[in-house]
């Protein structure tokens, strides 16, 4: 069983039905995503720089074939936030949180580290033991996120250069330093 930190909600298995969570004149409903959600998801995604634009195309894979790793919020069937994240196949104990976007109708409401319980309160990850996510260095909005899940969740992460701004990218990115959190169990 996975127990929120930050809301008084216990998950005892999100794969019967993901959970709801109650705030003060808010309520989110955290669903893994389905191919319906595709376009409201890359429309989300377009609504939160810095995060990289993918193809809508990406956008429906992500609501298909790693749905079970995926996460939707929802509020009044508006999507308002999405997570796609993945386990790593060579780390089957590492969870990887590839892009985290939040509607700019619903920030300053914990969403974000709402969504990463959602993800961790799954069947799916039972037996993860890391997160990881890489971060630009000038993305405040991530660091604050991933920092925070750290504190309440983690053993101390770890950071490292994951694609080099000149090595990998030809000055044409910003670096990725990849961002790995310890779990405590």
């Amino acid at each position: 069983m996975w127990r929120s930190k930050t809301t008084d909600t216990a998950v005892l298995d999100s794969e019967v039905l993901d959970r709801k969570q109650t705030k003060p004149n808010t309520q989110f409903v955290f669903r893994k995503p389905a191919i319906k959600d595709g376009g409201d998801i890359y429309r989300l995604i377009t609504q939160c720089p810095p995060l990289d634009v993918n193809s809508a195309y990406c956008n429906f894979l992500q609501a298909t074939h790693f749905k079970e790793t995926c996460v939707v919020a929802e509020r009044d069937g508006d999507v308002q936030g999405f997570i796609s994240g993945y386990i790593r196949p060579e780390q089957p104990n590492a969870f990887f949180v590839w892009q985290v976007a939040v509607s700019p109708k619903a920030r300053g409401e914990g969403l974000a580290l709402s969504m990463i319980e959602a993800l961790l309160a799954r069947k799916v990850a039972q037996d993860i033991q890391f997160i990881e996510t890489t971060i630009t260095e000038d993305n405040a909005g991530s660091w604050a996120l991933f920092k925070k899940v750290d504190r309440l969740y983690g053993k101390g992460g770890q950071r490292s250069v994951f694609l080099d701004e000149q090595e990998h990218f030809n000055g044409e990115h910003d670096t990725e330093y990849l961002f790995r959190i310890p779990l405590k169990k």
